[in-house]
């Protein structure tokens, strides 16, 4: 009988959505495990043990220096070795929010680029961030609210995929339904250079933009806003994932913003939120049988 994937959800002083991201690998067929940072820096070897990895966001150690480097650097010193291994036998991993920024910060994102073929055996050098908002009106601050985005179509993100698939033949009803929620002070997607952006344009990993239009934009930051409209890239294999919004907070339909709007043909099936999660799991359940 077919065994179900098993996902470690890692968590930490001051994450917030670890709850929220356990339910959604369970809801879409995982066994999971939530277990802290530190019992892991102790036993690096646990990870071997899972299929799919998440990073959940929050405010990591309080945010302490930057939004999740605490937990990047823990990451760094003491799990690289089993997060490469992870990633070297293509383990979906996923961060949001506070895990995107974690993501970035320990070099799984954007990931060695094509034509490399291998990670290195040393943690590699950030070549992205998620900076401080630049708000429309001037100056920083907190963002919260729903945003729609638009799946990249040639990305090979294997999370989004169902995204693409199920909404870009209904421009109206991914209007309606393909919006995520916010949270974040610092989700300005930036690059060191603009060559490092081209790169991750012209890999197609740029797996989810907000959404644009003519005369607006829900990009978070208006014009000066994450560069390219990225809400989140993946890795070129497409199994690494990072995006600013919250998929593990939409769930349910009840959690869209106006959830008793929508057609009933609108609530059948998955979320999109939970889409996600279920086509990661689906993708390593072969292995399991």
């Amino acid at each position: 009988m077919p065994s179900s994937p098993r996902a470690l959800v890692i968590r930490a002083a001051g994450t917030n959505c670890d709850s929220e991201m356990v339910r959604a690998f369970e809801l879409a067929g995982a066994r999971v495990d939530l277990v802290h940072l530190d019992r892991l820096t102790a036993e690096p070897q646990r990870l071997d043990d899972f299929d799919l990895f998440g990073f959940p966001g929050g405010f990591s150690y309080g945010d302490d220096i930057a939004s999740g480097r605490l937990f990047a650097v823990r990451l760094r010193e003491r799990l690289y070795p089993a997060l490469r291994a992870a990633a070297e036998r293509h383990a979906p991993m996923i961060g949001a929010c506070n895990g995107f920024q974690v993501l970035v910060q320990v070099g799984l994102l954007p990931g060695p680029m094509p034509p490399a073929s291998t990670w290195p055996e040393a943690p590699p050098v950030q070549t992205c961030a998620l900076a401080h908002n630049v708000l429309p009106a001037g100056g920083s601050g907190f963002v919260d609210r729903w945003v729609r985005v638009d799946p990249n179509p040639k990305s090979p993100c294997i999370w989004t995929r169902p995204l693409v698939d199920a909404f870009r033949a209904d421009p109206a009803r991914a209007e309606r339904l393909l919006r995520l929620p916010i949270a974040h002070g610092e989700g300005r997607f930036v690059t060191h250079s603009p060559a490092e952006l081209d790169a991750i344009e012209s890999n197609h990993q740029v797996a989810l933009r907000y959404a644009s239009w003519e005369g607006g934009t829900d990009n978070p930051n208006g014009s000066s806003g994450s560069a390219g409209g990225v809400a989140g890239i993946c890795d070129a294999s497409g199994r690494i994932f990072g995006l600013m919004p919250h998929p593990e907070r939409y769930l349910d339909w009840n959690r869209h913003p106006f959830w008793t709007r929508l057609e009933e043909s609108d609530r059948r099936g998955d979320t999109p939120g939970l889409m996600m999660f279920r086509a990661a799991v689906e993708t390593v359940a072969p292995a399991r049988v």
